[in-house]
């Protein structure tokens, strides 16, 4: 992965060329954030899950906006903390709970730019690993968890509603 400072200038250069802004989501952004998320994922979520994310986990629970200031996309992470298999120590870490860019805006780099700046925001949590779940079958968004590194640690079978496998990725934060 690159360095913080190259990090952030990928992801302003990403948003300059592509007219969005990225922001923290706010309260007032949670229906939208909704709307965009049952459009895009077959995952729905209930309102008070997402409120939940943004009360504990607000610095990485980001929006892209587009430059007539609808939601385009949004980006949630929550913290917990795991057993280590190899010590007697716990790992905190930043899970991916969810990430959606509207079909019009995909392939744009505004999901480069979510992820990219939200994996910065919640290094304040002090955590030692990123982790998230994949569709076995979302193969752009597995290519774009590899730009930052992400490696397949296992298959989760049947993880999804909908009995798809999921990938288990992981990356060392440091």
């Amino acid at each position: 992965m690159t360095t913080n400072k190259e990090t952030k200038n990928n992801s302003l250069d990403d948003l300059n060329r592509q007219e969005a802004l990225i922001r923290r989501c706010t309260l007032d952004d949670l229906d939208a954030v909704i709307k965009v998320n049952e459009k895009e994922l077959p995952e729905d979520y209930p309102y008070f899950f997402y409120k939940s994310i943004l009360d504990n986990y607000p610095e990485p629970f980001l929006i892209a906006q587009n430059n007539v200031g609808m939601i385009i996309g949004y980006i949630m992470w929550r913290v917990e903390k795991t057993p280590s298999l190899d010590t007697l120590r716990y790992l905190t870490k930043a899970h991916l709970v969810s990430i959606a860019v509207t079909q019009e805006y995909r392939k744009r780099g505004v999901a480069k730019a979510l992820l990219s700046n939200s994996m910065l925001a919640i290094k304040k949590y002090k955590i030692q690993e990123y982790v998230l779940e994949v569709r076995v079958s979302n193969i752009s968004a597995i290519k774009l968890y590899e730009q930052f590194k992400f490696k397949v640690i296992n298959i989760k079978k049947k993880y999804y509603r909908d009995g798809e496998n999921a990938y288990y990725m992981t990356l060392n934060s440091k």
